[in-house]
């Protein structure tokens, strides 16, 4: 069996101390660039793996992050979502030599309880949050005790917002609903509804701005003839075929729906008729089974962003920010919009 690479392999390769090679991997910014560099190609064309537990005893670090598991009653149609990111985000710290450290918690207080027993423990460096909402109580006590972290979703009716200790990624939801009205609009379709939750929702009301413009910019219609065509229930199949029967038993006419997601978008689908273009939100495995046009987020790279965030762009440590205050803390990715021919009726 062939022998596995070193540290000393590494720096022979890369002409540089076993004491670089170990600055490199544990504390990067005390290097160079060049020789940084140079020891990360030696590594890549090596395909060494620092030894994990070793490392762990050495640096004090857990080389973990911990994220939570959503219960599975909040999962629906649109949980796949937050199951591929976390697959991505597993596969991509892997590949850094991190490990994702699941838990659950029944509600953001006992969430914050948790980040405090494994903090104290040591046993993560740093947490990817999901689901944000308004006034979110988790990134302020993470915030004031110091505690790294990365959102996926941005801080939603708190003041921290450009706070540079809140690394944040999100996808441009307006942009989503902005994409999907305009195409309906291009295809001559006017009275557009809009199918959402009820507001104070940051991701709710981010992807209704994106509609309403659209349709403020795209249409004819007056500004009282564009609220009539705003509805808003919780999320659910359910709910969606129920708020599109009233509206249609109101006598308010429609052309076509946008919706905040897919299982608002598939309850629509199910009572709006065959005439009446439908395009949920998350492309999920539903969408694409039943022709759902839906907007994709990408969730590989917003895995991929969260990681650069908390930890740059190649390596396995929680960046210190305050040693670099240029460095970016946010990032917003663009999702796209995928147009089928549905086939149920």
């Amino acid at each position: 069996m062939a022998r596995l690479p070193t540290v000393l392999d590494v720096g022979r390769l890369a002409g540089v101390s076993r004491q670089t090679v170990s600055n490199v991997l544990n504390t990067p910014a005390v290097v160079k660039p060049e020789t940084r560099e140079k020891v990360e190609a030696a590594i890549a064309e090596l395909g060494y793996r620092p030894h994990a537990s070793a490392r762990r005893l050495r640096t004090r670090k857990s080389s973990t992050l911990g994220i939570r598991l959503d219960p599975m009653s909040n999962n629906g149609i649109s949980g796949s979502v937050h199951d591929r990111f976390l697959h991505s985000l597993t596969e991509l710290a892997d590949a850094r030599g991190l490990r994702i450290m699941l838990f659950t918690a029944t509600g953001p207080d006992d969430e914050i309880s948790q980040f405090r027993r494994l903090h104290d423990g040591a046993d993560v460096d740093a947490f990817v949050l999901t689901s944000t909402f308004f006034d979110d109580p988790r990134t302020e006590w993470l915030i004031a005790n110091g505690i790294p972290f990365v959102t996926f979703g941005r801080p939603w009716g708190i003041d921290d917002m450009n706070d540079p200790r809140h690394l944040w990624v999100d996808v441009d939801g307006r942009n989503g609903l902005h994409q999907a009205t305009t195409a309906l609009i291009e295809q001559g379709e006017r009275r557009i509804v809009f199918l959402g939750w009820p507001s104070p929702s940051g991701t709710g009301d981010d992807r209704r701005l994106g509609w309403y413009e659209a349709m403020r910019h795209g249409t004819d219609l007056a500004e009282a003839e564009i609220d009539a065509l705003q509805l808003s229930v919780e999320d659910g199949v359910a709910q969606g075929r129920e708020a599109v029967r009233e509206l249609r038993e109101a006598g308010i006419p429609f052309d076509a729906i946008v919706a905040a997601s897919d299982a608002l978008a598939l309850g629509a689908l199910l009572i709006a008729g065959p005439d009446v273009p439908v395009i949920g939100y998350d492309n999920t495995p539903v969408a694409e089974a039943v022709g759902l046009s839906s907007v994709e987020q990408p969730l590989e790279e917003v895995a991929a962003g969260a990681l650069e965030l908390i930890l740059g762009a190649t390596g396995s440590s929680v960046v210190d920010w305050e040693a670099d205050p240029d460095a970016p803390r946010h990032r917003l990715v663009t999702p796209r919009l995928i147009l089928r021919h549905r086939r149920i009726t």
